[in-house]
């Protein structure tokens, strides 16, 4: 069985130097991995520069960098920038995030998410061996020639410095299949979404096979990085309450994320089964009623994809989580201060190796 190790999402919308200022009470309860996300918020590389000063041995992930946002070799030079500031900390995560932040927040055309994403790994991996980047891609083509639109006079470099590492582990964000399987085929990691760990086998069995088929062995084994909103506690007010904010984070993405027919978490959820569920969810979402739709989100689902509970129904979660091949859980501790939130991280490395 895989190894699980306990890491941590950093709020993009809180007080980031307040929460960094605490930081390292999270580190000494053994949380061994960071997470900053990247939205059309503060960028993450900078918050994770500084986090980095601040920390000794966490993990350090982007999660997640949108790959139009910086042309691959940026993503490179980001990530070998990282790594060397952190003493080989860092871990790429990449995604495609959606149209209405790539078009709307940074005005680039959304297209060919799964091509980007394969040339982007290629092109970085040639970066950190200090290779000449030459590629001659659908999506990229280094240097950029005249018959490309280039002005003729680019030249194929390497990267100056000598990165601490040549490969730096990446990690793509994914739940369709096409997607899923490219992470299991060319990425050290990949993260779903609403992550059901007794349905991985449904929801993702099929691609991960494909891919895993494919994958070159010296990648090692695929790692499987999850988001899971967490309290430990026998209070069940608590316990209500929490589960409450799950409910309408997951009814948000089953309903609202997307148009009807182009919505891949509704998708997902149709794969768990609850197809029944993900159609009155959307419906109930998109006609305003927002409080009907998460009141519609199965109880098994937020309770699945949560750790939330008394430290029993915890450690049974964690042990469900391990079973599905998870490697990294992302959890996000929901008690109302500091010293609650650290509590509830040290009470759950307890169940982590």
């Amino acid at each position: 069985m895989t190894s699980i190790k306990l890491g941590m999402p950093i709020n993009y919308a809180g007080d980031f130097r307040e929460t960094i200022a605490n930081l390292a009470d999270f580190e000494g309860v053994g949380v061994g991995r960071i997470a900053v996300p990247e939205a059309y918020s503060f960028d993450a590389v900078s918050q994770l520069g500084f986090i980095a000063a601040k920390t000794e041995k966490m993990e350090l992930q982007t999660a997640i960098l949108p790959m139009y946002t910086r042309t691959p070799t940026n993503l490179a030079m980001t990530a070998a920038g990282l790594d060397y500031i952190s003493d080989g900390r860092a871990i790429l995560g990449i995604g495609a995030s959606g149209p209405q932040v790539i078009e709307g927040f940074h005005g680039v055309k959304y297209d060919f998410p799964l091509g980007r994403a394969r040339e982007n790994a290629e092109i970085c991996r040639k970066v950190w061996r200090r290779e000449k980047v030459e590629f001659a891609g659908k999506h990229y083509t280094l240097p950029l020639d005249e018959e490309h639109g280039g002005s003729g006079l680019g030249k194929s470099l390497k990267i100056i410095n000598h990165p601490v590492r040549e490969r730096i582990p990446m990690l793509l964000a994914a739940i369709g299949p096409k997607n899923v399987e490219l992470a299991a085929e060319l990425f050290e990691e990949f993260q779903p979404f609403l992550f059901h760990p007794e349905y991985v086998d449904a929801a993702f069995g099929d691609a991960l096979a494909a891919g895993k088929a494919k994958r070159d062995p010296s990648l090692g084994d695929l790692g499987i990085v999850v988001q899971a909103a967490a309290l430990v506690t026998e209070d069940q007010d608590a316990i209500d309450n929490a589960l409450a904010g799950v409910r309408h984070h997951a009814a948000l993405y089953i309903g609202g994320m997307g148009a009807r027919g182009k919505n891949f978490y509704n998708s997902l959820v149709v794969r768990y089964g609850y197809a029944d569920a993900a159609k009155l969810i959307q419906d109930l979402y998109l006609d305003g009623k927002k409080a009907e739709a998460a009141a519609a989100v199965p109880d098994d689902l937020v309770r699945a994809m949560s750790l939330i509970g008394p430290k029993s129904y915890v450690a049974e979660r964690v042990e469900a989580f391990k079973q599905a091949g998870t490697t990294v859980v992302l959890a996000s501790p929901l008690a109302g201060t500091h010293a609650e939130r650290v509590d509830t991280m040290a009470a759950l490395r307890e169940y982590f190796d």
